[in-house]
Order: C-alpha cells, then structure tokens, then sequence
C-alpha cells in the first residue's frame, strides 16, 4: 500500500486570496465554477461555509464562495501582478492603472 504525503487543509477567504490562489482558481475554472463543485460544510463555529477546492503539490485550498471572488475571478489578468506580490492578500496590493484618489475616497464601498 503507498502512503499518500500528508497535505496541508487550508480554508482561504476572500480577503486573504493571493494572486497565486486566484491563479489556480482561474485556471481550474475557467468559465466560473458550478454548484455541483461547490463543497459545503460546518466550520468550528457550526455555521455552513461553502467552498471551491483548488490544490498545489503540498497543500489543498478550500476557497470560500461569495460574490466578490466570483467577480474578481471573471477580471483576473496574471499581469496585474508583480511576483513579488503573488504570495500577498490581493486586497492588500494596489490597483494597478486605475484611480487611486477616488477609491481612497469612498470607504464605504468596501464589502
């Protein structure tokens, strides 16, 4: 019998997604992602937490379901990144090409 390596569960939410993340998302599903491949379950909490799994060679990312990554995943573009922000929380990385001063303005559009 051969051992399967132990992976890494990880559950991802939106405002921790990385590029790196997004990227496998992206490419795992291109054309957006189905019900029949969302997985559901019970946090620590007990509330249902619905998810997309996307794996890499060591870990399996359980990648929360909501509105926002929906819509960023349909405008992700690779270029939009630098590598060295590949491994950051995309809502931490600037915007690249758009106007700043305005989003800084209208702090009530986040979320």
């Amino acid at each position: 019998m051969t051992k399967v390596p132990f992976m890494k569960r990880v559950i991802v939410d939106y405002k921790k997604l990385t590029p790196e993340i997004l990227s496998l998302l992206v490419e795992k599903y291109p054309d957006g992602y189905d019900d029949d491949q969302v997985i559901s379950f019970k946090n620590a909490k007990n509330e249902t937490v619905d998810a997309v799994e996307v794996r890499t060679e060591d870990a399996i990312y359980l990648v929360k379901v909501s509105t926002r990554l929906e819509n960023t995943m349909a405008n992700y573009d690779e270029d939009d990144y630098d590598d060295a922000d590949f491994n950051e929380p995309i809502v931490e990385i600037p915007e690249k090409g758009g106007d700043d001063e305005e989003a800084e303005e209208d702090p009530e559009d986040e979320d």
